[in-house]
């Protein structure tokens, strides 16, 4: 499965947590990025 991901979403967790889905995407891209850190997902360049 391939996920792309745009740069604004790196942005996410630093907006306001108040609005439901801000806070669901914010937890996504900080479990996203932990799984690549942990080489649990594997990253390449297309």
């Amino acid at each position: 499965m391939k996920i792309y991901l745009d740069a604004c979403c790196f942005n996410r967790p630093f907006d306001d947590q108040r609005q439901n889905r801000i806070r669901l995407e914010s937890e996504a891209i900080i479990l996203i990025m932990e799984r690549m850190h942990n080489k649990e997902w594997v990253t390449r360049p297309e």
